[in-house]
């Protein structure tokens, strides 16, 4: 089939990498470069952390991001990602403060699934084993089986990989007018397609009435004395604060960042996301002075040799959500409009799209 597929963020490049495994041929529409820097899903942290995110999630979130775990791997395996993915598992922890919260949080998620009583409490000394640079902390929780995607390594991947493939046109800084059925409108010109995909995310407000943006900030640490290997969750009364590990140096990145961190590569230095406000807002200017205090404030806490670390970036997008947080499919007549993955992308991506083609295209 002849396809367009518009949109060629995370959804829309999950997308195509699985039609072009059945044969199909491709067109795809981003108003961004092919680079895919302007997309959410170049500033996510990438998380797998289906558990992590049940306390305020949907168990079909948790049910969805199961799938999407299986799923991953052969997807970075096709763009040849090999090393774009770690499954070693998450800590959750909190504040001496704040344990009553993170008694509440694991005492939710077992209530909502029978698999969080299989979830690890670690006490001080089982903790610093596990991660010795989390030695401040008193208490945690090790859930296996969780992980992370490096996010911004697989849209520049996937972004060469389609690049280089034959079936696949590419337009590119392109801005499509509307969507029906097997249409495409621009510059009130039409193409015709046997089948379009719409993943536009917050650029399908035209269709979606009820769809809504939402701010969400990353602050980019590089660290020399700190060496944590696992995502680390701390509970916070705003946020859901993460660290995330991205390995060392720039290495893999775009070029932006290096010429963005205008500081040398110390040996053995690691970099960090640290994340992530969620602020009811479609405003996508620089982070905020009060965001950078409390992500940086939290930081601090989980380890407070970060207070020596080096802020070599930052970062602002806006999530798409629909007012339940939940992703919707819309399938017709040679159309399929998938949306609304919020903050749950990548944990999110690959299951919501086999899902949407086995009742879509394949049904």
């Amino acid at each position: 089939m002849n396809i367009a597929i518009v949109g060629i963020g995370l959804v829309g490049r999950v997308l195509a990498l699985n039609l072009l495994k059945q044969g199909h041929t491709l067109t795809l529409f981003d108003k961004g470069s092919k680079d895919g820097t302007s997309a959410a899903g170049f500033t996510a942290a990438g998380m797998l952390a289906p558990f992590a995110e049940l306390e305020t999630a949907e168990s079909i979130i948790f049910e969805h991001g199961k799938r999407s775990i299986q799923l991953w791997p052969d997807l970075l395996k096709e763009i040849g990602l090999f090393d774009g993915y770690k499954l070693d598992g998450t800590i959750i922890t909190a504040h001496p403060q704040d344990m009553s919260e993170l008694n509440h949080f694991i005492g939710t998620l077992k209530h909502k699934v029978a698999e969080a009583e299989e979830i690890e409490v670690l006490d001080k000394e089982a903790l610093t084993n596990l991660e010795s640079d989390l030695e401040q902390h008193n208490r945690a929780y090790y859930i296996k089986d969780e992980g992370y995607v490096d996010a911004q390594r697989f849209m520049m991947f996937s972004g060469n990989y389609l690049d280089m493939r034959s079936e696949v046109s590419w337009r590119e800084n392109t801005l499509v007018d509307k969507i029906e059925s097997g249409k495409v409108y621009i510059n009130e010109e039409i193409e015709v397609f046997d089948w379009v995909f719409d993943a536009r995310g917050l650029g399908a407000k035209e269709h979606f009435s009820d769809l809504r943006g939402v701010r969400g900030e990353v602050i980019w640490l590089e660290a020399n004395d700190i060496d944590i290997i696992r995502p680390t969750r701390l509970l916070h009364p705003r946020y859901k604060i993460y660290v995330v590990p991205r390995g060392s140096g720039c290495e893999g990145m775009d070029i932006a960042y290096c010429n963005e961190c205008k500081i040398s590569q110390e040996p053995g230095s690691k970099r960090y996301i640290i994340g992530a406000t969620e602020i009811e807002s479609e405003d996508t200017s620089p982070l905020s002075v009060r965001s950078s205090m409390e992500l940086l404030s939290a930081v601090f806490s989980v380890n407070s040799n970060f207070g020596e670390a080096r802020i070599v970036n930052s970062e602002t997008n806006c999530r798409p959500a629909f007012r339940d947080n939940l992703p919707r499919i819309e399938n017709e007549e040679k159309l399929t409009r998938i949306n609304g993955l919020y903050r749950h992308g990548y944990l999110l991506a690959p299951a919501i799209v086999e899902k949407a083609l086995n009742e879509g295209i394949y049904a």
